[in-house]
């Protein structure tokens, strides 16, 4: 790989504290890129492109959203594109790019270097000038470039700066250029004490320059094979997820690597991070139709700015004789509609067109009935939430509230039918995380569903039956899907077991570890809420069996955590063997045995088997913090 230079004339909490400089006013408008059409000329082996960095305005809400001036990158001539000209070509292909600065602050490019990612070479152009750039990529991936005009590092952007980002693609010989779908993660906020949650107004985080619901719609057939690349050049983390199917991850990359995994070390997955500076490629295949959503599994980076804001207290009750008014913690907006207006962010809807019958099942359904409680000052003066088994002794009493919800067992092929009454005092939904459903019942209020067969909300006092049949053994999780972040914080979630035999499961052999937070976020700039473990504090002791090999099932499903896992015996850790990720079984290539050590982002379950000897053990919890990850000590006894 080489590369050429030439001058003519012409987590991040730190990052609160950087100095954006400014860049001059803004008169063009900003245009969605989706990374179809690839920019610049290629001939005889070069592709020739002209790009320069302007200020606009970015509207990532659509017409009559915010208005946000920032500093993005345009084919010259032509309209600024958020995320900039995509850069595609063959391996192999020599990149001869003009590069014109016309901002107001010099501008520092990354990712056109020697190598490529923030890691890459970096060079200054100043106000005004133009600078010639030529690189050759030696091999294929999914990359980026990027260019920030503020102090401090490019990965820690979240100013006017932070939107001056294009895609790099390198294909392979023999590659069909177009086949893929290209998506770039970028976001911008503010900082601003003076609110509940730390953050100003309009903070947005986009896929390819457009936040939930104006996002693209994107439309499949039933059966079709989806490849899709993501590109992380937002300041934050992201686990993604989708909703009622898996998917195969091919290649995650740095942005100075891609690294595609062989056939037999691919993994199935539902949900899969992606840091900052990092790239995924992934495939899927949707074998129902309908309507599904993949999306950020950090609560806060699918909610709009009230749901962040929201006072997280119960409502008073009404005065005696007085109906009880149905309450929405932020009511339908502009949209009209619950999914537009309980969602923003980090959110792409599917439409999934059939092909060919959908056959039913023939077998009896297994009734569970799901109530939904809620109750005062759970969480100091904030409220809590709580999933109640119908036919246990918590739905007698009133007060109780257990945390987590009941682990549902069920077993593989058999269809049931969950019953979800609502006694809380605000709408309730809940999704079946990971498990392979209809449409209907998979628990987005507004868009689960088929043309005029849509999943409704459950108001306070109602109820709804879903339906569905458990296609695979494995560990899985429900958990509210209405205002999440402070439903899920706050108690709505449980654990799902599938098995071939569900009488047969021994429990003192077969765990569910689940972390969870104890109460809501309410600002980002304090510490976050403890961590709990199957609803309990970090500090209480944990048992395993001495001796007896035993399932582990791990499930984060706290609101915006990642955690970091390992179990150990003195300082060192065990030995554990992989057995499954989101469900999934793995595949042989990845279940040897090895260091206890695993990271989990919220919404990613993984089954390991443990075989411990007898005696004190600890399970070492990393949490973050604004010092970085602080372990917290499990004790663990294994007799």
């Amino acid at each position: 790989m080489t590369a050429a230079f030439r001058t003519t004339p012409g987590r991040a909490i730190g990052a609160v504290l950087l100095l954006l400089l400014p860049n001059g006013p803004a008169t063009d408008r900003i245009v969605s890129n989706d990374n179809r059409a690839a920019a610049g000329h290629l001939r005889n082996g070069v592709l020739t492109v002209s790009l320069e960095a302007r200020m606009g305005v970015w509207e990532p809400g659509g017409a009559g959203g915010p208005k946000l001036r920032v500093a993005a990158f345009a084919e010259t001539g032509k309209p600024l594109q958020n995320p900039g000209p995509l850069l595609r070509v063959p391996v192999g292909t020599t990149i001869h790019a003009s590069v014109t600065n016309r901002l107001t602050a010099p501008l520092w490019i990354y990712g056109m270097g020697l190598t490529r990612g923030y890691a890459s070479d970096s060079f200054d152009i100043a106000p005004g000038a133009t600078r010639e750039i030529t690189f050759r990529p030696a091999a294929p991936g999914t990359f980026y470039y990027s260019g920030r005009t503020s102090k401090g590092p490019v990965f820690a952007r979240f100013g006017d700066d932070g939107q001056l980002n294009g895609a790099i693609v390198v294909d392979p010989p023999g590659a069909r250029p177009g086949a893929d779908r290209i998506f770039v993660i970028s976001a911008w906020f503010s900082i601003d004490s003076t609110t509940r949650s730390g953050i100003g107004p309009d903070g947005t985080i986009a896929f390819n320059g457009l936040s939930w619901p104006h996002t693209e719609p994107l439309t499949a057939t039933q059966g079709d094979s989806l490849h899709w690349r993501f590109v992380n050049v937002s300041i934050l983390e992201h686990p993604l997820h989708l909703h009622g199917f898996y998917f195969r991850v091919d290649a995650k990359g740095d942005g100075v690597r891609d690294t595609a995994y062989a056939p037999a070390d691919t993994r199935m997955g539902v949900t899969e991070v992606v840091m900052q500076g990092q790239t995924m490629a992934m495939t899927w295949s949707p074998d129902r139709s309908g309507n599904w959503i993949f999306h950020c599994h950090f609560a806060s980076h699918i909610m709009p700015g009230p749901a962040l804001e929201a006072d997280r207290r119960m409502p008073p009750p009404p005065p005696p004789g007085q109906p009880v008014v149905r309450h929405a913690m932020y009511p339908l907006g502009r949209h009209g509609n619950p999914m537009h207006d309980h969602m923003a962010g980090l959110v792409l809807g599917i439409r999934v067109a059939p092909r060919g019958r959908t056959m039913a099942s023939n077998r009896t359904e297994r009734p569970i009935r799901l109530i939904v409680r809620s109750r005062a000052a759970v969480y100091g003066e904030y409220a809590g939430y709580s999933y109640v088994l119908g036919g246990s002794p918590a739905e007698s009493d009133s007060t109780a509230m257990p945390i987590p919800g009941p682990t549902l067992v069920l077993e593989r092929g058999e269809p049931v039918a969950v019953t979800i009454v609502n006694r809380s005092h605000e709408d309730a939904a809940v999704h079946w995380h990971g498990i392979e459903l209809a449409s209907l019942p998979d628990g987005v209020a507004g868009f689960s569903g088929n043309g005029t067969s849509v999943l409704p909300m459950v108001a306070p006092g109602d109820s709804f039956t879903v339906h569905f049949t458990p296609p695979r053994a494995g560990t899985f999780m429900y958990h509210s899907h209405s205002n999440e972040f402070q439903q899920i914080g706050s108690g709505l979630y449980g654990a799902i077991v599938v098995t071939d035999r569900p009488a047969a499961r021994d429990t003192t052999t077969d765990r569910v570890w689940l972390f969870s937070d104890d109460g809501p976020t309410i600002n980002f700039f304090r510490p976050p809420p403890p961590a709990l473990l199957n609803g309990r504090p970090l500090a209480d002791t944990v048992a395993l069996r001495a001796g007896v090999p035993q399932r582990l099932r791990l499930i984060n499903i706290r609101t915006d955590y990642i955690i970091g896992l390992t179990l150990t015996s003195g300082d060192q850790p065990l030995q554990w063997r992989p057995l499954a990720k989101d469900g999934a079984d793995l595949p042989a290539a990845r279940t040897a045995p090895r260091a206890a050590t695993i990271t989990l982002a919220p919404g990613e379950i993984a089954d390991v088997e443990v075989t411990p000897a007898a005696g004190a053990l600890q399970l070492r919890v990393g949490l973050p913090t604004f010092q970085g990850d602080v372990p917290v000590v499990v004790p663990v006894v294994a007799r």
